[in-house]
């Protein structure tokens, strides 16, 4: 059975990556167009998935593969920058339940959703 990767598992596992393989990061703006790129990539399969475009011939879906690629630029830019994101989602978690807690469950364009 594989071992649950926790967020800091996986800032830790990239940080030895990257120090290992990867020479080095690259640079915050670096990482953060790259990060825009693979977000692009991410938009592009959910539109010809999920939306009205279609996929040229010879393309393919790598939906997960494209999510990861988004969540590996991130977890190096946390790394670089010293974020603790495991800590970051909580605090951002507290704050939206503090900040929306009644605010999506009274809003009617919800509710009428088939979701």
């Amino acid at each position: 059975m594989e071992e649950e990767l926790t967020i800091k598992k996986a800032q830790e596992l990239v940080d030895q990556w990257i120090k290992t393989y990867g020479v080095r990061y690259f640079s915050e703006l670096t990482n953060m167009a790259c990060l825009t790129e693979e977000v692009g990539e991410l938009a592009r399969i959910m539109a010809r998935t999920y939306g009205d475009q279609s996929f040229k011939p010879g393309e393919e879906a790598h939906l997960g593969d494209e999510m990861a690629d988004v969540l590996w630029v991130l977890l190096c830019l946390a790394n670089q920058t010293g974020i603790d994101l495991n800590q970051a989602l909580l605090d951002n978690l507290k704050k939206k339940t503090m900040r929306d807690k009644e605010r999506h469950l009274q809003n009617e364009k919800l509710k009428s959703c088939s979701k």
